[in-house]
């Protein structure tokens, strides 16, 4: 059964990437926006549960588009709540009042284990897309 999360308000998005798959995240990505508008972005790093570092930055809009439609492919990518089955140690959640998924999400399509190298790839290269937006927009020290 999907999480019961509330969509964000209609246009609006938020994507959350976040290091380890389970347990206190020890680093995270969040994204929010609208589509076709620049964007926010949030890098935070922890120590333990204390945040250790935080920076934020925009995203232009060009790259907000690329990265929700490369997103929104992760529809209907199976999901587990207590294991990454794509073997990333890695949990994303993207948001939009159409669609709510996360690779947490309770997948009785899941039951057997199998997953295919394609969709594993996919799921990796969309991981590597969102951690180098990171790096490259959220520049600036936040409070911590």
């Amino acid at each position: 059964m999907p999480r019961m999360v509330a969509p964000p308000p209609s246009g609006e998005f938020q994507i959350m990437l976040s290091k380890p798959f389970n347990g206190t995240p020890t680093h995270t990505i969040e994204v929010i926006g609208e589509p076709n508008r620049e964007a926010s972005v949030r890098m935070s790093n922890y120590n333990g549960s204390n945040k250790a570092s935080e920076k934020s930055g925009s995203v232009p809009q060009d790259d907000v588009r690329e990265l929700t439609s490369l997103v929104s492919t992760l529809r209907g990518f199976p999901s587990h709540p207590s294991k990454d089955v794509y073997g990333l140690d890695t949990k994303v959640d993207f948001n939009t009042f159409e669609l709510q998924w996360s690779n947490e999400d309770d997948d009785a399509a899941m039951q057997d284990g199998v997953l295919a190298d394609e969709q594993k790839d996919e799921f990796k290269r969309i991981v590597e897309s969102i951690e180098a937006l990171g790096r490259r927009f959220a520049k600036q020290d936040a409070a911590v």
